[in-house]
């Protein structure tokens, strides 16, 4: 049984919760709040000094943090990771990229106007995340012109990453109706099996936990 220590409503912490369910895997779900403190609690800061979400304890007690570390630790030996040396470094490229241009943009973006209402004190942060938000997402779709799936012909951690946030993008301003290539891919993710979006996952989570 693993256990995950996230908010479900966070693509980070998304991407575990989807892995885990593709993987049919055991997990209970500890329910945190960034907005509350709730990670920077004495306790919090134990498990991870870095006082961020996803953390994911493994059956033994290890503690594994980091998001897509998370994702390519389950993923290993499954249909999710490649082992062809070229193809795995491809679906890592993805990652890199999600983890450095995708996601300190349009999901700031997206906190910002969803989660904290778009403040006037920060209009400007958020056209600033806005306008490199859509050059990210312009990559992606030059990236999905001829491929089904963002790191080659099958489907992978890489697209598990990248859809966290891309599915959910218009929660932070964005508009994806000129993105064909994207939304083609979001319809390919979606057609996997055991795949659940964001809300769909998080009314399951709230059954899972009597809620």
């Amino acid at each position: 049984m693993f256990t995950v220590y996230g908010d479900i409503f966070s693509g980070n912490c998304y991407k575990v919760a989807l892995i885990l369910r593709h993987l049919s895997l055991p997990f209970t779900w500890k329910k945190m709040s960034v907005i509350d403190g709730d990670t920077q609690t004495k306790n919090f800061r134990n498990l991870n000094p870095n006082g961020k979400i996803p953390i994911m304890v493994l059956p033994d007690g290890t503690i594994l943090t980091e998001s897509n570390a998370i994702l390519n630790y389950l993923a290993h030996d499954s249909i999710y990771l490649p082992d062809e040396r070229l193809a795995r470094a491809r679906v890592l490229e993805w990652q890199f990229f999600e983890q450095y241009s995708h996601e300190p943009t349009v999901a700031v973006a997206r906190f910002i106007v969803h989660f904290l209402g778009a403040p006037t004190n920060k209009k400007e942060l958020l056209i600033e995340k806005q306008a490199a938000g859509y050059k990210a997402l312009d990559v992606m779709e030059r990236q999905l012109k001829d491929l089904p799936f963002i790191a080659g012909e099958t489907y992978s951690i890489a697209d598990i990453s990248l859809y966290a946030y891309t599915h959910v993008c218009e929660d932070g301003g964005f508009c994806l109706k000129a993105y064909t290539h994207i939304n083609r891919w979001i319809e390919n993710v979606e057609s996997q099996k055991g795949h659940r979006t964001m809300s769909l996952l998080a009314e399951e989570i709230a059954v899972r936990n009597g809620k």
